[in-house]
């Protein structure tokens, strides 16, 4: 089949490259036109794991392409993919100017029955907005349906191709018999594909995300009741994790969620609630949980070195908000390392992958290291902001023969205390007693 996905960004990008691997001819389409011309050369502007060689292979075999120019690539697809961003406005809600824009080109350059779904993370009625508005800009046959998307970053690849479950929000037999056909060949192993109104799609994706910052926020709120009466995080966790009602994932506590998807999710689920007269208290209490969730290994460190940290140095590893990516939308090592700066520290940083990025934040009030020891040299302490595979097992013997101290804040949890207090180091991490 010929698609359109517009919009080359993270979620664009991928949605494009699957398709075309399954066997479809796609164009994605990106108004960057130094994207586009960086794209054609399989040169990614952003890092995913296994994302670049498969753009490599798609593009060679002839069913991948990137192109500025929408209207021929709409009039030779059967269904266009909306992949725009859509980050908060000043008042919390989701600004939706540059999908409502890609769906107004679409409409204008269809040629016959055409499908618009909105990959989009959109607010609940905006598919029905741009249907009544597509109506008004052309006489062909066009179906407007909802297809969000719930890709992790780090393993998008493996969440497109091997999905717990597809929503498709739509009203018409027709377009939904097209996208049941697109998304059956990563359905084969039985999991399902969910039809049900653009409306409940649309809300679907907001939901899902909430659930998971709620999920981040309280165990991080049980951590910090922990510290409080002597009690132990990682016994607590392991006991709810057991309850199958409950189980593990996103019961891992730290400094917080950030990326391009929570935050701006959470926040635009609370501004839909208040429009229909509805306070979300909850998820108000989550956000204000993880937005002080930032600010403890702060504390711990003005506590142990003081509140004047002019003169101090401090390794960082870890910028991105997670780690196997180099995304730092909304990152908590931002808000942590400029607190820290604005107390006179010195950051000397490492990350894998998201140095570019953090150079466009910090520019030069901050040194980047390419090594994660390297960053360690005649600093105070080492912080510990992403939880990468690499700084799982690191070498303790060179940690402590690099640092003026042997002093370790860890924002992830990644050490065992008592291991800490063997090799006597101090040590402190979320929701367990210091060494």
């Amino acid at each position: 089949m010929n698609i359109t996905v517009v919009g080359a960004g993270y979620v664009g990008l991928v949605t494009a490259t699957c398709l075309a691997e399954s066997g479809n001819e796609v164009i994605c389409v990106d108004i960057d036109r130094e994207r586009i011309a960086r794209l054609q050369k399989a040169d990614l502007p952003i890092y995913e794991p296994g994302l670049r060689e498969l753009v490599a292979r798609n593009l060679r075999e002839g069913r991948l392409a990137f192109s500025c120019e929408l209207a021929p690539a709409v009039a030779e697809s059967a269904v266009s993919f909306v992949a725009a961003g859509t980050p908060s406005a000043p008042a919390g809600n989701a600004d939706t100017g540059a999908v409502m824009r890609a769906a107004e080109d679409i409409a204008r350059a269809i040629t016959g029955y055409h499908v618009i779904a909105i990959r989009s993370t959109v607010p609940v009625g905006t598919c029905d907005q741009i249907s009544e508005m597509v109506g008004r800009l052309t006489s062909h046959p066009c179906d407007v349906c909802s297809c969000p998307e719930f890709l992790k970053e780090g393993s998008a690849i493996e969440d497109f191709t091997r999905p717990d479950r597809v929503v498709i929000g739509s009203r018409s037999q027709r377009a939904t018999a097209i996208l049941k056909e697109l998304f059956a060949p990563f359905v084969r192993t039985g999991n399902p594909i969910l039809v049900m109104d653009p409306r409940s799609a649309e809300l679907t994706k907001y939901a899902c995300n909430a659930m998971l910052a709620l999920r981040v926020s309280f165990i991080n709120a049980i951590a910090n009741l922990c510290e409080a009466m002597g009690a132990e995080i990682d016994e607590v966790r392991l006991g709810m994790a057991s309850d199958r009602r409950i189980g593990s994932q996103f019961l891992f506590p730290g400094i917080g969620y950030g990326g391009s998807c929570f935050p701006k999710d959470v926040r635009a689920l609370i501004h839909m609630a208040a429009e229909h007269d509805l306070d979300f208290r909850l998820l108000k209490a989550a956000e204000e949980i993880n937005l002080g969730q930032r600010f403890l290994i702060v504390k711990r460190v003005k506590a142990h070195f003081g509140e004047n940290l002019k003169g101090r140095t401090f390794a960082v590893w870890g910028l991105a908000f997670k780690p196997r990516t180099d995304d730092m939308r909304e990152a908590p090592s931002i808000t942590i390392i400029e607190e820290l700066l604005a107390a006179g520290a010195a950051i000397r940083a490492h990350d894998p992958e998201a140095l570019k990025n953090a150079r466009r934040i910090f520019g030069d009030r901050i040194t980047y290291h390419e090594h994660n020891y390297e960053a360690l040299e005649g600093a105070d302490a080492l912080l510990i902001l992403t939880e990468w595979n690499e700084f799982r097992h690191p070498n303790f013997q060179r940690i402590r023969a690099s640092l003026k101290q042997p002093v370790i804040f860890d924002g992830r949890n990644l050490y065992n205390p008592e291991l800490m207090r063997a090799l006597q180091f101090r040590y402190y991490s979320i929701g367990r007693r210091p060494i």
